[in-house]
Order: structure tokens, then C-alpha cells, then sequence
């Protein structure tokens, strides 16, 4: 079965294991962030935002597209780092000359800081995250106008006027919606500080006991459970949903160890990305 979670106004549907498979859907946005695993309700969503290459996180696509076929959709938009556009497009060309089909899809390559519109008022900016290949996490946002303080106190039918007479009356400010941060070091946080703000943050957590150190998480570029309880009141998130437990814990494990480790003030906006008994996914 499936894990979901609400976080704020948004669904997070899907599975995500360190190492094994993360694929997670977030159907208000039309998004699904990375393609690790062939889930097929998720297969017709024409936006696939990938954070870097390893199988774990990229494997599915091929499969993803098979089942698009099957359907009768065409090729998505794959949002994807720069570097490796290339490599992409030449594994789904070779899968394609194996399975004799078609595996097209329309890349959208990102680097650092671009911000590009998905739809509607919908934009995201890829950011810098930090594992051995080349990687980014996605921060999506709705651009809105705002009026300026100057001319709150103005009565609607006079702003109406002035407005239609040109005038520049608002300011055009950022909504911070939904982050997407999966395998880098925690040093992303402190680059990139906007996380803390955004309404809801979806962060990998891939340790969490003493077994595993801090170190050992930053040998294998991963984030340890106690690096995100020692910036607990940096938090500024109305959601924080916490996914991509390594494998060597249980799911009951991980929810018992969240709960006992972090403030109680985190914790309460804290959303488990496991299931809530038996076994992972699989």
C-alpha cells in the first residue's frame, strides 16, 4: 500500500526508502517528484521533476513512459539537472530500441537558481543540493500581486481607476508553497534558508539512531535525524514531512524514534513519510 500523508493543503502520496525507490506524487500541484518506482496511478501526471540520476530516484521512467503508451498519452515534461540531460535521453533511447517504441519525453534542463513556470501561477526554482552527482531540489511558489502599503487605505473603486489608468499599485511578491529536498548534506539549509519558510518542506531524513552517526550520514551525503532536532525552531514550515528512512529501520521504528527525539513543538508539524505499521513498501 501506498503512504500519504497531508501536509498543509497538499496530498504527498507515494514510497520512498533510502537507496531502494522514491517516487511521490503531490496531485494539487500535478507534480511527481522522482520516478524510482513504476507506480502506474501516478504514470499519467505530465510533470516529472527528478533530483538527480541514481536508479533509486530515475530507474521507472522508461517504465512510467510504457505505461503512458498504454493509455494513450504522449511524452511529459521532465524537469531535470542540466548535466545530466544528455545521459537521459540516451538511456531512454536505448530502451526504446530495445522495447521497439517510442520513449520521448520533453526535458526541461535546470541549473541553480532558474526559475521557470510549470503553470498557471505556478512557477519552481531548482536549487543546489549537495550528493556525489550532480543533483537540485525544486521549491515550488505562486507569484501574486500585492498592493502596496502606500495604497491600502484607498477605497476599491479609486484603486479600480488608478489601476486602469496605468499606475503601478502592486508589487508582485513570491508565495512559497512546497520545497522538495531529497539525498544532499544538511549544509543545503543553511544555503538555501528559504526552505525553512516554505509552507510545506519534504526533507529526507535517512538516519535516525546513534548506530548511524552524523558523520556516517554526511559520508554518504544524507541528512541524520539529529541535524534536523538541532534546527528544530528554525522550522518555520507549517509542514514538514520527513521521508527517505534508510531500510535498516522498521516503519514502526522510524514513527517511535521521530517522536521520542524531536521537540515536541517540530514534531506536532512533523509528517512521517512511512507507514504506520508492518513493513516498507515491497
Amino acid at each position: 500500500m501506498l503512504t500519504e500523508v497531508q501536509a498543509g493543503p497538499y496530498t504527498v502520496r507515494g514510497v520512498s526508502v533510502g537507496g531502494v525507490y522514491t517516487s511521490l506524487l503531490v496531485p494539487e500541484l500535478g507534480v511527481l517528484l522522482d520516478a524510482g518506482i513504476p507506480i502506474r496511478s501516478f504514470a499519467t501526471t505530465d510533470r516529472i521533476f527528478l533530483s538527480h540520476g541514481h536508479a533509486d530516484h530515475a530507474s521507472a521512467l522508461g517504465s512510467l513512459l510504457g505505461i503512458r503508451a498504454l493509455v494513450g498519452k504522449g511524452p511529459p515534461f521532465v524537469y531535470l539537472p542540466a548535466e545530466i540531460e544528455a545521459p537521459v535521453q540516451e538511456a531512454l533511447a536505448a530502451l526504446g530500441r530495445l522495447h521497439r517504441m517510442k520513449s520521448d519525453i520533453r526535458t526541461v534542463p535546470m541549473r541553480p537558481g532558474d526559475t521557470v513556470k510549470v503553470q498557471q501561477d505556478l512557477w519552481v526554482r531548482a536549487f543546489r543540493t549537495h550528493h556525489p552527482v550532480p543533483s537540485l531540489g525544486y521549491q515550488f511558489l505562486r507569484r501574486v500581486a500585492k498592493l502596496k502599503p502606500e495604497f491600502r487605505e484607498l477605497p476599491p473603486a479609486k484603486i479600480g481607476r488608478r489601476r486602469q489608468a496605468g499606475e503601478p499599485l502592486f508589487d508582485e511578491v513570491e508565495r512559497l508553497e512546497l520545497a522538495y529536498c531529497t539525498d544532499t548534506l544538511s549544509n543545503v539549509l543553511e544555503r538555501q534558508p528559504s526552505l525553512f519558510d516554505s509552507r510545506v518542506l519534504i526533507l529526507e531524513c535517512t538516519f535516525i539512531d546513534a548506530e548511524r552517526t552524523v558523520r556516517d550520514a554526511q559520508e554518504r551525503a544524507h541528512i541524520h535525524l539529529e541535524e534536523i532536532a538541532s534546527m528544530a525552531d528554525r522550522f518555520q514550515n507549517e509542514a514538514l514531512v520527513l521521508m527517505h528512512f534508510s531500510q535498516a529501520y522498521s516503519p514502526a521504528q522510524v514513527h517511535a524514534t521521530l517522536q521520542a527525539r524531536l521537540p515536541a513543538s517540530l514534531f506536532e508539524r512533523v509528517r512521517v513519510f512511512a507507514p504506520d505499521a508492518g513493513r516498507w513498501f515491497g
